[in-house]
């Protein structure tokens, strides 16, 4: 279990965010942050609210420790860092009954104030930089917000791809019912998204295309849904080219492996980011994953 309740000596009757900045000496980034998550505790584990008096002699923090099974950082900076990560393997904790994430080997290797300044789906294999600092979380969370790099992502799409593709089509949630699945439509129904597909290489006794995806805008499922659209869909989609019934099984997580490579072609979504170009510090950074599992799996 990665959270832990870990208990603290307290001055009842002091505010609380007081007391964690001035009796613990906790940081108030940290502080603010398990406020806003209700994981500081009374003896009778009833969450505090800002700005509420402590109520017993002691308080209670329950506090994320990571773990590690063996992953380790690909590139380490002073200020900044990499992983690899691997298909299936989500960012964050979803609950306090997540026993691994990769904030568990962010936390292990870097310490609390690390964390990630980017997202990736829990499918999506490859590069991912964090923060190893408050300070530089924000800076690169703000570029990314900013849109200020360059990111390229390889794909195993059904199909033959003979020709570079320039994909803009706009994107929209398709309803509730199918949870997270996206739709292209029209640019007044939805955001506009742009896509360009290079095709690398064609497999011919697998009918698959290795292709490189590079996103010029950064929507919801974006490269899998425009794929999709043009007939092109990533091999392992559980979610776009497949029945509801098999949408509504992989987010329940009752989807048989079997059943899945059946209806997908593979037990995991073959959609891999492989590139990342970024300035930080007036440093220019262009860094490529080590991952060959996508080359392997299309040659095999």
């Amino acid at each position: 279990m990665p959270f832990i309740l870990k208990k603290y000596k307290a001055v009842k009757g002091k505010k609380i965010q007081l007391l964690l900045l001035q009796e613990l000496g906790l940081s108030a980034s940290f502080s603010q942050r398990m406020m806003s998550r209700h994981r500081i505790f009374d003896e009778q584990q009833v969450p505090y609210k800002n700005s509420q008096l402590v109520r017993d002699d002691h308080i209670y923090i329950a506090e994320f420790e990571g773990h590690t099974r063996g992953l380790k950082p690909l590139l380490t900076f002073k200020e900044f860092a990499l992983f690899d990560k691997p298909s299936h393997l989500m960012i964050h904790p979803n609950s306090k009954n997540t026993k691994y994430s990769l904030l568990d080997e962010i936390r292990y290797h870097f310490g609390e104030k690390a964390n990630q300044a980017h997202r990736i789906d829990a499918e999506t294999s490859g590069l991912l930089l964090l923060g190893l600092e408050d300070k530089a979380v924000k800076i690169l969370a703000d570029m990314f917000e900013q849109k200020e790099y360059k990111k390229s992502y390889l794909a195993l799409v059904e199909g033959e791809l003979k020709n570079d593709v320039k994909i803009d089509k706009a994107i929209t949630k398709e309803g509730k019912k199918i949870g997270v699945r996206m739709k292209v439509c029209q640019e007044e129904e939805g955001k506009s998204s742009l896509t360009y597909i290079k095709p690398i290489e064609y497999c011919k006794k697998k009918n698959i295309t290795l292709v490189e995806a590079l996103p010029h805008t950064g929507r919801q499922h974006q490269i899998r849904v425009h794929l999709y659209s043009i007939g092109h869909r990533i091999v392992g989609d559980p979610i776009y080219g497949v029945n509801d019934d098999i949408v509504e099984e992989y987010l329940s997580k009752t989807l048989n492996k079997d059943i899945r490579i059946k209806e997908t072609g593979s037990s995991r979504l073959w959609l891999h980011a492989n590139y990342l170009e970024f300035t930080y510090k007036k440093v220019r950074y262009k860094i490529f994953s080590k991952n060959k599992d996508i080359y392997k799996t299309f040659e095999a």
